[in-house]
C-alpha cells in the first residue's frame, strides 16, 4: 500500500472514511429507487414538471452511485451487493393519492437535507486526511444542494396557491 490515506498507518481511518462511503452509496441508490417510483405514479398535469426533474436527478443520483462505489475500490473496500441493503427513506415512498405531488415534493426536500447533512459530515471526516474523497463529496453536495433548492421552489410555489 501507498502513502496517506492509502498508507499502512491510515487503514483505521481509511476503514472509517469506507464505512462512510458505503452508507453514502446506500443513500444514492434507495434514492434511485424511490424517484424511479415517484417519478412514474404521479398523475396530473401539475405532476408533470417535477416527474421530469425526477427523471433528470435519476441519473445524478445514480452517477452520484457509481462515483461513491469507485472511491470503496480505490479505498481498497469492497462496494457490496444487494444483499446488504437495508432501506430507510419512508418519507419518499409513493403517495396514496397519485396526485399528490406536494407529498413527493416534500419527500425529494427531506431526502436532498438528509443527504446534505451527511455528506458534510463525510466532508469533515475527510478533511486533511483524503482530500480525494473530499473533493469528490464536495462536488456531489453541490448537485444535492441544487437538486433540494429546485424542489424547495416548487414547493413554495404550491404554498402560495394553497395546495400544500
Amino acid at each position: 500500500m501507498g502513502e496517506g490515506i492509502l498508507g499502512e498507518a491510515a487503514s483505521a481511518k481509511r476503514e472509517e472514511i469506507v464505512g462512510m462511503l458505503t452508507k453514502a452509496y446506500w443513500m444514492e441508490i434507495e434514492t434511485v429507487m424511490n424517484y424511479i417510483s415517484n417519478s412514474v405514479n404521479p398523475d396530473g398535469v401539475r405532476a408533470q414538471e417535477v416527474v421530469a426533474s425526477l427523471q433528470t436527478d435519476i441519473q445524478e443520483e445514480l452517477g452520484h452511485a457509481q462515483l461513491y462505489a469507485k472511491r470503496i475500490k480505490e479505498l481498497y473496500g469492497v462496494v457490496p451487493g444487494s444483499m446488504e441493503f437495508r432501506p430507510e427513506q419512508t418519507f419518499l415512498q409513493p403517495a396514496e393519492d397519485p396526485r399528490d405531488i406536494v407529498h413527493v415534493i416534500k419527500g425529494v426536500i427531506e431526502a436532498e437535507a438528509g443527504a446534505i447533512s451527511y455528506y458534510s459530515d463525510l466532508i469533515q471526516a475527510t478533511d486533511g486526511v483524503d482530500p480525494v474523497t473530499q473533493d469528490m463529496v464536495i462536488t456531489i453536495l453541490a448537485d444535492e444542494e441544487g437538486h433540494m433548492r429546485l424542489f424547495e421552489g416548487y414547493l413554495k410555489e404550491y404554498e402560495a396557491e394553497g395546495l400544500a
